[in-house]
């Protein structure tokens, strides 16, 4: 194992690693992701309630009720705008990463380049103008990434060089930043009008720079997301975990925005009565669906009843933590990373559970996620909210089995090694 952790190839990996996991834009996005988990709360719990209380189920209201739509327009305004949300979060964690003085401007800023990218108006016969949603909720997502990164590397260049509208030191500070946020403003509008502008002549309109942008970006997203793409992904990501490089970080930015989509498009489809779609981006669940990153809640729940007073005591520490799907103390107490025997089922437990959960959503024993819902909630409970379907709450738990029996012998052997250790320590 030490030969391989000092091959020059690992060691240049364990480096790329860290400086994805330091990378200003990239924290700043997990940032602005883990913010959303309220309003994503709340617009499941609203969307929850429709089916329950709505004709789905229980017919307690009328889809055309007041509750119903008061529910509706709850979820509308939270899940149905969520590229905002992102942009407006993203916008102000990038600013203040980069040290930026005003990061609240930098909201302002994003936004309306934002809407300049992906907010086309129309106006009807009668008058009335009505602005575009089809990017302003999931699909819009990753052409926000790119307008927050150059809308905010924009005002870095203005304040480094100090290019602004001063104001007396009279002046209250918020007014002193609203004028010092003008010339960039007016700098990313430029830049952003001119680009879209381009974009819809050189495509003859067929294309805006938003729905351009979306198609590029599908080619390789297709591949990488495509049921051995995801598998290998997630796999990858568990390997290197196991060299202490944050495998599941450096994959989540690009697999949580393309998860809110596919979730999207299934509750556009449910709500619409059309049948909903598997994608296998939702296989992704099984990087972590049973305690954790490589599926380590088996061997915490094993090694509670471990003769080793190592393993026993990080196990009971780590119960709790794991029925929520956090096992940081496990993977760093037991310790999992840089421990040869305790890698190997961590990482095949990944594509093992993966294509156990395939199976089962292909022959439609487990719902497809149609409902977004926010992780660490207690085992089985997120897979039933994400499709209302009974065999969902217990497929977590069905997941153990093929787990236990993958953890069992290799936890025997590290539990001999340990105990063999501990023995030679009481003696001395």
């Amino acid at each position: 194992m030490e030969r391989i952790l000092e091959n020059p190839f690992m060691k240049e990996l364990q480096k790329w690693g860290e400086q994805i996991g330091k990378n200003k834009f990239l924290s700043a996005l997990q940032s602005a992701m883990m913010g959303t988990l309220g309003i994503i709360l709340v617009g499941s719990i609203a969307q929850i309630l429709m089916v329950f209380l709505g004709p789905t189920l229980l017919k307690i209201i009328s889809d055309k009720g007041i509750v119903y739509n008061s529910l509706n327009y709850i979820y509308q305004f939270t899940m149905n705008l969520m590229s905002l949300w992102i942009v407006a979060l993203f916008a102000y964690n990038y600013a203040k990463k980069l040290s930026l003085k005003a990061p609240l401007m930098n909201i302002l800023d994003a936004l309306v380049c934002f809407f300049l990218v992906v907010g086309s108006i129309t106006v009807n016969r009668n008058g009335q103008s009505s602005i575009d949603m089809t990017y302003l909720g999931t699909q819009g997502m990753f052409i926000g990434f790119l307008v927050v990164f150059l809308s905010v590397q924009i005002e870095k260049i203005f304040q480094k060089n100090n290019i602004r509208i001063k104001m007396p030191d009279v002046v209250p500070p918020f007014l002193g930043e609203s004028f010092s946020a003008l010339l960039p403003l007016l700098f990313s509008t430029v830049v952003f009008s001119i680009i879209v502008g381009t974009v819809s002549a050189i495509s003859n309109g067929k294309y805006t720079l938003a729905s351009g942008f979306t198609m590029i970006l599908s080619y390789p997203l297709k591949t990488l997301t495509s049921v051995p793409g995801i598998i290998i992904l997630c796999t990858l990501a568990s390997i290197l975990w196991c060299f202490g490089i944050h495998g599941t970080m450096l994959i989540s930015s690009i697999v949580f925005p393309l998860s809110v989509q596919a979730i999207a498009l299934n509750a556009a489809a449910h709500a619409a009565g059309h049948p909903m779609q598997f994608y296998p981006v939702f296989l992704y669940a099984g990087l972590s669906m049973v305690g954790g990153t490589g599926n380590t809640l088996p061997l915490v729940l094993m090694g509670c009843r471990s003769k080793s007073e190592q393993i026993k005591s990080i196990s009971r520490v780590s119960l709790i933590p794991g029925l929520f799907n956090i096992n940081e103390p496990v993977a760093f107490g037991m310790p999992i990373m840089y421990n040869p025997i305790l890698c190997i089922p961590y990482v095949l437990s990944v594509p093992v559970v993966m294509l156990l959960t395939y199976f089962g959503y292909k022959t439609g024993f487990i719902q497809v996620p149609w409902i977004l819902i926010p992780p660490m909630l207690p085992l089985g409970f997120q897979r039933y909210l994400e499709g209302l379907k009974w065999q969902n709450a217990i497929w977590d738990y069905l997941m153990l089995i093929p787990t236990t029996i993958l953890y069992y012998p290799f936890l025997k052997i590290y539990e001999k090694q340990l105990l063999k250790k501990e023995h030679q320590k009481k003696n001395n």
